[in-house]
């Protein structure tokens, strides 16, 4: 359980990265894989900056987590991803659908369950390093 666990995180968090890396290197083509449209070079630095730190830090975090097998060190992607998910179901009560809505909303929530169940199952208090 621990390794599939392990295997799961590391997975999750070399996707973010990629996502993260393509957010900094290519910002208006990432941007618009999640359908933002950059109007401007504020735009384009707003998401090369935010979209790169979102992704590589929560990233960073689940992979050490991972390596570590310490669920204290998910707790900070955990409450990036638990922001997003609940960030997109207000949208989805207060405005509605739209087109591919649930692939982002899925993968968040698999974020969420499998961090929560490495948290469960290592600990989520400070553990030895």
């Amino acid at each position: 359980m621990h390794l599939i666990l392990s295997a799961i995180i590391l997975l999750l968090a070399i996707l973010d990265m990629v996502l993260g890396i393509g957010f900094f290197l290519n910002p208006v083509s990432a941007g618009a894989d999640f359908g933002l449209d950059v109007a401007s070079t504020h735009g384009s630095s707003t998401l090369r900056g935010d979209m790169t730190a979102f992704f590589v830090v929560a990233a960073v975090f689940m992979a050490w987590g991972a390596w570590k097998r310490r669920g204290a060190v998910l707790i900070p992607a955990l409450m990036l991803f638990a922001i997003a998910f609940t960030g997109r179901l207000v949208n989805l009560l207060a405005v509605g659908t739209y087109d591919g809505w649930h692939l982002p909303m899925t993968v968040e929530a698999l974020h969420i369950i499998v961090m929560l169940l490495a948290i469960r199952a290592w600990g989520g208090s400070a553990q030895r390093v």
